[in-house]
């Protein structure tokens, strides 16, 4: 950095720190340009990137690290977002319903300044003239889903970085009624809608220029939190599928979902829930686990030694903002307790809300209780039946072979929820990074919660049939094949790498993996009839095995998504399938890391 380039930048970090709502951040700032103008490498450093650039508003809103600057999660950033928002939603419902007052509702978690972030949201909201819902306090994501649904909005926000670092925060947008399409009420923004609301930022003047009301928005009561469990319990089926006996270890790992997944399974029926007492209680500092994402390694130890002492059936665990759910269960095979993978679970609701819609039929031959978890009871396929089951493109492909068993059609997305949700006539959605969605009449969204009401009923279910979930698992595989799949993540600290990586992919595409020909390769960004353009890369073998490379989304990595399919004619081959599938598996592995000259 050039000696004029340091004078810009610490008199910018000086002008920031003299408007700053946020004395915290006012003070940091201030102490770090004190450090940066001692010689402080590392202070220059962060101080560089801190006004590097402005946080870009996208379609997963803004995510970031909490600080002072305009590439940082703060009151200043948050303040402009809102208000851009505000004058978007304005225009949007001005446009498609003139005359009408537009309506949107906030809501926030636990995480450092989300209340803060969350108020003066409603503030500049109210300002604008829109009527403004403050959800009444730290709450889970689906319920704010919910909320811009029930209570008829145009626009929702909420205040979370999901299973990010503590030091991060963010901030999702939904819209509904007048704002969107049909297809895309309750749900997470897509493009265009994310680069017009940007561009509403980007026109917002001066900090002072932004208004905030001393009041005039409406702090709703618990009946919203009320109305979301009592759906979410109702969605149970007592009376196909009965049983409840079922000993549960929940973690919300120290989110907000604790109370109201507890709540919400004694209300299905499920009373014998422990709690993971060290991680039941909201704490933005998230101090027993290193990264608060049940995917991520030693996650649940907790969760899994509580198990261990009171004897669990299954496990439980939400991420800090309770829209995604991880099951644990001891594998039959080798006694251990295990961590099901996305795809398991996904495929397993998938398969049980088949035998639910299969149950609530009556006709002859329809799966009862007895096959919970197992696709249609039997009865010919014919014709197509009325609603979509869809997942990720990066998630399995066994859903696809479950639905159309069952005769019910199917959907391949891009990666989010977003896209998932907005899937015409959706049944069921799920993809392999824990989320799911099983009831989208409910929460356009993923929702850890009601998911966790039908995995505990379909682990009940096949509890009393004598089974475990894995064997309601290998069931599928004997009728659809063994499909295995596995991830390589390669994360990077220059963003640059990302794409030279996917360069090095599109010009020298790889011929094989695992030793089988590549027949197909689809370059994702060129988009098709079936799918908007996405930076990624997609392989289909000789012998299906299939691998999909993109950058991540919200994170500095490359994730490679890999899946392996094996024939299996008989439980007895089932070993020897899962031992072949995991050689060629690893095989792939090296090959995706050899083409990319790791």
């Amino acid at each position: 950095m050039t000696s004029t380039e340091a004078a810009s930048l610490f008199s910018h970090a000086r002008e920031w720190a003299a408007k700053d709502p946020d004395s915290a951040t006012a003070a940091a700032l201030t102490e770090l340009l004190q450090l940066a103008e001692d010689g402080s490498a590392a202070a220059n450093q962060e101080l560089a990137d801190s006004f590097s650039g402005t946080l870009q508003f996208g379609t997963a809103g803004l995510r970031a690290a909490l600080g002072p600057g305009p590439n940082r999660m703060n009151r200043v950033v948050v303040r402009r977002a809102a208000a851009g928002l505000a004058a978007f939603l304005t225009h949007a419902v001005g446009e498609a319903a003139p005359g009408t007052r537009p309506r949107a509702v906030v809501g926030y978690d636990a995480r450092h300044n989300s209340d803060i972030f969350a108020a003066e949201t409603a503030a500049i909201f109210a300002a604008a003239g829109i009527d403004t819902f403050l959800m009444p306090a730290a709450l889970p994501t689906p319920m704010l889903a919910f909320a811009v649904r029930a209570l008829d909005c145009d626009g929702g926000v909420m205040v979370t970085a999901s299973h990010n670092p503590p030091q991060d925060n963010g901030y999702k947008v939904y819209l509904g009624r007048h704002a969107v399409e049909a297809s895309g009420r309750g749900a997470q923004i897509v493009a265009p809608y994310d680069a017009r609301i940007a561009s509403r930022i980007g026109a917002v003047g001066a900090l002072d220029s932004i208004t905030l009301a001393a009041d005039g928005w409406t702090v709703l009561d618990r009946s919203v939190a009320a109305d979301y469990e009592r759906a979410t319990a109702a969605l149970a089926d007592a009376v196909r599928f009965p049983s409840r006996d079922l000993r549960i270890v929940l973690t919300p790992m120290h989110g907000v979902g604790g109370e109201t997944a507890v709540t919400v399974l004694t209300a299905a029926g499920f009373a014998d829930v422990t709690l993971v007492a060290e991680q039941a209680e909201p704490d933005p500092d998230f101090p027993t686990v290193s990264f608060p994402n049940p995917e991520e390694p030693g996650a649940l130890d907790l969760a899994l030694e509580t198990a261990a002492r009171v004897d669990a059936d299954i496990v439980l665990a939400n991420d800090p903002d309770a829209d995604r759910a991880a099951v644990a269960a001891k594998d039959p095979d080798t006694g251990d307790w295990r961590m099901l993978r996305g795809d398991e679970v996904g495929v397993l609701l998938g398969a049980h809300i088949v035998a639910r819609l299969a149950a609530a039929r009556p006709t002859a031959g329809s799966a009862g209780p007895d096959g919970a978890g197992t696709p249609d009871g039997g009865e010919t396929a014919g014709a197509e039946r009325a609603g979509v089951f869809a997942n990720s493109i990066v998630s399995s492909r066994l859903l696809s072979r479950i639905a159309a068993a069952a005769g019910y059609a199917h959907e391949e997305t891009l990666t989010g929820f977003k896209w998932i949700s907005r899937v015409p006539g959706l049944l069921y959605g799920y993809e392999e990074a824990l989320g799911y969605c099983v009831a989208p009449d409910l929460v356009r969204d993923k929702d850890g919660i009601s998911a966790a009401v039908l995995i505990a009923e379909m682990a009940a279910a096949a509890k009393a049939a004598g089974k475990t979930i894995f064997d309601t698992l290998d069931e599928l595989y004997l009728q659809h094949g063994l499909h295995a799949s596995d991830q390589l993540s390669i994360r990077v600290a220059d963003l640059g790498l990302l794409d030279a990586m996917m360069n090095r992919l599109r010009v020298s595409p790889p011929e094989s993996f695992g030793s089988s020909a590549v027949e197909t390769f689809v370059d994702l960004a060129e988009g098709s009839e079936h799918l908007p353009p996405t930076d990624g890369l997609l392989y289909l073998t000789r012998d299906q095995t299939r691998v999909i490379i993109r950058p991540s989304g919200t994170e500095p990595k490359l994730k490679c998504y890999l899946e392996v399919l094996r024939p299996v004619e008989s439980a007895a081959e089932l070993p020897e399938a899962r031992q072949a599938a995991r050689l060629a598996l690893d095989a792939v592995i090296g090959d995706v890391r050899e083409a990319l000259g790791l």
